[in-house]
């Protein structure tokens, strides 16, 4: 009982005192005329509560467009996550936020990331994450992932002989998140046995649910267990770069692999960023690799499951190219380029279904925005949704029409699963390979039936099916 006092004592406390400090920072911030329409909510909570449960019901747009509706206009003031916050919404504002890119704006996450993935350089998550951008391009542009091509196919295949081939039904999301983060280890780390595989694959479920919870470090809680698991995941790192430093020394055979690129890099004065740095910025990249693409083959099985006109025509595409191979020979460039059909269907499915939801900027400085004044400090959030369900971008919104990314495809800024800007998803084609590989070889092993209908949506932190979206396997006879 006394324990139990003691807990509501601390967490009341914590509530008044962050409630003050939100108060006082409202109030010194509220002088700002001319700010845009819209309610900052409750004290400290603002309105995430509403924000966060419209997620988990599935309608993450509703937050968006009652709002949008509400006041009448595409820009509208909020607070989530404890911040106050404008959320900015259609093409033309999509447009000026990816445009002023590190001028007005720039990226911000909540102190909560920063304590799951601290860093040890004197730098924050942001300035870690810009740096990791200037190095990565060299490794996920399209002509350094052609020799990535074939290794992905060969663990497509080994993957669902082991999980899918023999089986009635599965579950797909846990095993999409198996291939991708299989996928991830090996271009990453070229670590590809299953069972180191699996040993890291754990921890990293841990860390993507901690992201967006509630930021009390108490034990049991979804952000403690985040936090043990990112300490957990980066000693096993520290592991892998100290016998990667040896190989190195020792010029045994090196994998020319991400890990060895930044083990031998230098900066400007001649030195080696040290072990938790590489640790650190190899756990960003192994989630950043892996979490949005299996969201993506998740929701794309959901849809052909769904439509099965659609299946039949990328099982045509994918039987096509299939035919064209000899026995046991793997994908490559060319075939990569022949599967438009099932790339446009992808592409409808990442409309419908974004992995990423959308992502804050802090504003670097004050500053006019569609007649508004936005104070420094403010944060500022964009959502897919506001064009990818808009009506004025996407005619017939909720229609599955993969015809729309033929040609020169969506009108610039209004299609955005990638972001946009200076800050658009470097791993882009990347997740474009390893897509379109899974599809290829699930689709010519299988077709599938939902087990569950009329299955809910939610967001944790990304969208979901509620029950991992289980089906019942149906093989085809014939097998390539």
């Amino acid at each position: 009982m006394e324990l139990f006092f003691l807990c509501g004592l601390i967490l009341f406390t914590l509530f008044v005192a962050v409630s003050l400090r939100y108060l006082f920072s409202n109030n010194s911030k509220s002088s700002y005329s001319n700010l845009p329409p819209g309610n900052l909510g409750l004290p400290f909570i603002g309105e995430s509560l509403d924000f966060l449960s419209n997620g988990r019901k599935g309608h993450p747009e509703k937050f968006i467009f009652d709002r949008i509706a509400k006041y009448s206009s595409q820009i509208f003031k909020t607070s989530i996550f404890t911040e106050p916050t404008v959320v900015v919404c259609g093409a033309a504002l999509n447009k000026f936020l990816f445009s002023n890119e590190n001028k007005l704006v720039t990226a911000w996450w909540p102190d909560s990331v920063n304590k799951i993935f601290p860093t040890t350089a004197q730098t924050s998550s942001k300035e870690e994450s810009k740096n990791l951008r200037k190095m990565l391009p060299n490794f996920l542009k399209p002509e350094a992932l052609m020799r990535y091509i074939d290794m992905m196919d060969s663990i497509a295949q080994k993957h669902l002989a082991a999980d899918w081939e023999g089986k009635e039904q599965v579950t797909v999301y846990p095993l999409s998140k198996s291939y991708t983060f299989w996928v991830a280890c090996k271009v990453f780390l070229s670590i590809d046995d299953p069972e180191r595989v699996a040993k890291f694959a754990e921890p990293f479920d841990l860390l993507a649910s901690g992201v967006l919870s509630l930021p009390i470090d108490l034990p049991g809680t979804l952000f403690n267990r985040a936090i043990k698991a990112s300490n957990f995941v980066r000693k096993e790192l520290i592991a892998v770069i100290r016998q990667r430093k040896i190989d190195l020394a020792q010029n045994k055979t090196s994998p020319k692999d991400i890990l060895s690129h930044m083990l031998q890099a230098t900066d400007e004065n001649g030195r080696h960023m040290n072990e938790l740095d590489i640790a650190d910025k190899i756990l960003g990249l192994l989630i950043g690799g892996h979490d949005t693409a299996s969201v993506a083959i998740t929701f794309i099985i959901k849809y052909l499951a769904e439509l099965p006109h659609i299946y039949d025509k990328v099982l045509e595409e994918q039987m096509e190219i299939a035919k064209s191979k000899k026995l046991g020979e793997l994908l490559n460039w060319e075939d990569i380029q022949k599967m438009k059909y099932s790339w446009n269907v992808a592409c409808e499915v990442m409309r419908l279904s974004p992995p990423l939801q959308g992502s804050f900027r802090e504003a670097l400085s004050d500053f006019a925005l569609n007649g508004f004044s936005i104070p420094k400090g403010w944060k500022l959030y964009w959502n897919a949704h506001s064009t990818h369900r808009n009506p004025e971008c996407f005619p017939e919104p909720e229609n599955f029409d993969p015809t729309r990314f033929e040609g020169n495809g969506p009108a610039p800024y209004t299609y955005v699963p990638f972001g946009g800007g200076p800050r658009m998803c470097p791993g882009k084609e990347y997740a474009r390979l390893e897509i379109l590989v899974f599809m290829h070889n699930v689709v010519k092993r299988f077709n599938w039936k939902k087990l569950i209908p009329d299955e809910k949506i939610i967001l944790n932190p990304v969208p979901v099916p509620a029950k991992n979206l289980p089906i019942r396997l149906i093989p085809h006879e014939h097998l390539n």
